[in-house]
């Protein structure tokens, strides 16, 4: 029950040991009856002081086990202060004994470590008056380690940091809890240069965080720092710097910009394993031959690391046109590939013959009809490589490969 004396000003009067207050109704000299449900009781203010009367805090949850230390009092008259703690949010099990601050002295709240803490203002009549304004309790909570959520690696992405908003609050909340950190990843950007490296990570006592980013190799015993000194959430760089293979990363996650030495915990988390492939396939054994109004082409393509994931060609700048490997699946670091490709009955190289000595500007001279066929690769990570052959009549056949 509260007595409302102004905007934003209020008095406790009374907090009964029923649910609800339910209703109203005057009493003899002055005073007021208080009717109320669960439990049903009717309750008697009266009109005159009482010459002592106390108030309980709610029980104030730390979340974390703490040492409690000085007590900051402002108020006026004679009042004491009391408290105790727990470590259940239920008083009434296993809570220390009420314990007297000593105001004059020290203010020293002299309860056990525990997670929660209550405490009691007993107020006396006198002159002047008693009145509580605030209660302020410090206390230091046992520094936890931060926790992992997850670690993810994204090959083919990147994350760039997004600029820190301005004006944005640093305060603490000093009577209750913090209020929650939302400061999650930016979305990755396509990059398929780079690899990008993620993690969520907590910590209980809202610690400052730093990370370091390690990597290790297949078959490698060793982990090999890659940045330390992180604060995002994320770190990105380029995947030229791994050779190809398959690597396990870790992130470390240290609470030290908040500790001393002696005090700051670290944890760590790895992620799953993932392959790494810059390197595109190569092309071998290239040829071609025109045979009736058909090119007939042959070749091989290879990988040191990862399977041929497709291949295509094209003839005289043409369409792509995907080509079936022999055994028509390409499941392999090796695929060969033998197929005919018909000729256009419109192409410049065979409408348009040439005189002796003379050139159509597509490579043709001395009259010579010339095809151009180029083939590419590539492997499962999308690394590509491409070759061409040049076919002249009477002449002897050209390859040239050219890598991407």
């Amino acid at each position: 029950i509260f007595a409302i004396s102004g905007e934003d000003e209020f008095t406790d009067l009374l907090k009964a040991s029923a649910t609800q207050v339910t209703a109203f109704a005057k009493a003899p000299n002055g005073g007021l009856y208080a009717s109320t449900s669960n439990l049903g009781k009717v309750f008697l203010l009266g009109a005159t002081t009482e010459p002592v009367g106390s108030y309980e805090s709610d029980v104030f949850d730390a979340r974390i086990f703490s040492r409690w230390g000085r007590a900051e009092f402002r108020g006026v008259g004679n009042v004491e202060l009391f408290a105790r703690s727990g470590n259940v949010d239920n008083p009434d099990r296993n809570w220390s004994p009420w314990k007297k601050i000593d105001l004059l002295k020290d203010a020293e709240v002299s309860v056990p470590p525990a997670r929660f803490i209550q405490w009691k203002a007993v107020l006396r009549a006198g002159e002047p008056a008693p009145r509580v304004d605030s209660i302020a309790l410090n206390y230091l909570p046992k520094n936890v380690a931060p926790d992992f959520d997850e670690v993810t690696v994204q090959t083919g992405a990147r994350y760039q940091s997004l600029p820190k908003p301005v004006g944005a609050d640093t305060s603490m909340s000093v009577g209750g809890t913090q209020p929650p950190r939302f400061d999650s990843s930016p979305p990755p950007i396509r990059d398929r240069d780079s690899i990008g490296v993620r993690w969520a990570v907590h910590d209980d006592n809202d610690d400052q965080m730093v990370y370091s980013v390690y990597y290790r190799g297949d078959g490698e015993s060793r982990w090999l720092l890659l940045k330390d000194n992180l604060t995002d959430k994320f770190y990105s760089f380029d995947a030229s710097l791994l050779p190809d293979g398959g690597y396990t990363f870790k992130v470390v996650a240290s609470d030290a910009p908040s500790h001393s030495p002696e005090q700051a915990l670290s944890t760590e988390k790895e992620s799953t394993r993932i392959e790494v492939d810059t390197t595109p396939p190569q092309i071998d054994n290239l040829a071609a031959v025109v045979e009736g109004g058909q090119i007939h082409v042959t070749f091989r393509s290879h990988d040191s690391f990862s399977s041929i994931k497709r291949a295509e060609y094209s003839v005289d700048a043409g369409d792509w046109q995907f080509i079936e490997p022999l055994g028509q699946l390409s499941d392999s670091k090796l695929e060969s590939y033998d197929f005919r490709a018909s000729l256009s009955p419109k192409s410049p190289a065979d409408s348009s013959p040439v005189a002796a000595g003379g050139t159509d500007g597509r490579g043709a001279a001395n009259g010579q009809m010339e095809h151009v066929v180029v083939v590419r690769a590539y492997d499962r990570y999308d690394n590509m490589i491409s070759a061409k052959t040049v076919i002249r009549a009477g002449a002897t056949t050209n390859r040239l490969a050219v890598q991407r």
